[in-house]
């Protein structure tokens, strides 16, 4: 599995603060902790979502500034049956790998699902304006037939993801290499999850040679880019003096994005 750097911005306001931190992350990788920036540095292989939860059991906020180098995310919060939000709320990263290696790291976490496989999916277009049906087909340039993740490319989408599994709490975690995606190829398309597992081509009807039979569209969200490791230097939000602390827990948008939530 390739190693990726992570960076939060981390609350710590003494050395014992840095200690605990340190300790929290033994054995997650190679730790740089800035305590002036208020910086946490992971060289790892683990999903971003576990640091993030390792450093919070600590008692302290911790916000994720920087993901790998090239680095793309998709905010996962769009339904297919209507164009408002759906319980299904999750984030997934890609992230160029650094040793030259082709392909990108899929790291995301995401909420709300029914326990299970989902299929998810790079779609070829990023227009959430009439939900998740608007985003076009999966992404596939090569016009191979829809398969596996681990197939040829001239045999699979390059769009195709396979499956992530929902645990009884309906949280999916997961992060995988994909040889063919390249992140600048990614941004400005879009990422859906279905109902339904994907079978990877590989049924006895038409439909699973175009999308697996994985069903409806249950969630996605547009691919943009994000900052990489020191490209995101946000300490405060100079719109409304909301910390970047805070803003975890405040509204998007809106009259109430002043008011504590």
């Amino acid at each position: 599995m390739s190693e990726i750097k992570i960076e939060f911005a981390v609350e710590m306001h003494s050395d014992s603060c840095v200690e605990i931190v340190q300790k929290s992350l033994d054995g997650m990788g190679l730790v740089d902790i800035d305590r002036k920036e208020g910086r946490v540095i992971v060289h790892t292989v683990e999903p971003w979502s576990r640091i993030q939860e390792k450093i919070e059991n600590t008692g302290r906020k911790a916000v994720l500034a920087g993901f790998g180098g090239q680095s793309a995310v998709s905010i996962i919060n769009n339904t297919g049956s209507d164009i408002d939000r759906t319980s299904i709320q999750g984030v997934v990263r890609f992230t160029a790998i650094t040793n030259d290696q082709a392909g990108v790291v899929v790291d995301g976490v995401i909420d709300g699902l029914t326990p299970g496989l989902h299929g998810m999916h790079v779609h070829e277009m990023g227009d959430v304006s009439g939900g998740c049906y608007s985003v076009g087909a999966h992404y596939n340039p090569r016009n191979s037939p829809h398969g596996a993740p681990h197939d040829e490319p001239n045999q699979r989408h390059a769009g195709d993801l396979g499956n992530i599994r929902a645990d009884e709490t309906g949280r999916a975690t997961f992060r995988f290499v994909d040889s063919i995606l390249e992140v600048w190829d990614v941004i400005g398309r879009s990422v859906v999850i279905t109902q339904q597992p994907d079978d990877f081509g590989r049924g006895c009807n038409e439909q699973s040679s175009i999308d697996g039979n994985s069903g409806e569209r249950i969630a996605c969200g547009i691919i943009a880019r994000s900052a990489g490791i020191l490209q995101n230097f946000k300490k405060i939000c100079a719109c409304d003096g909301v910390t970047l602390w805070d803003e975890r827990f405040k509204p998007l948008a809106g009259g109430v994005r002043n008011r504590k939530v």
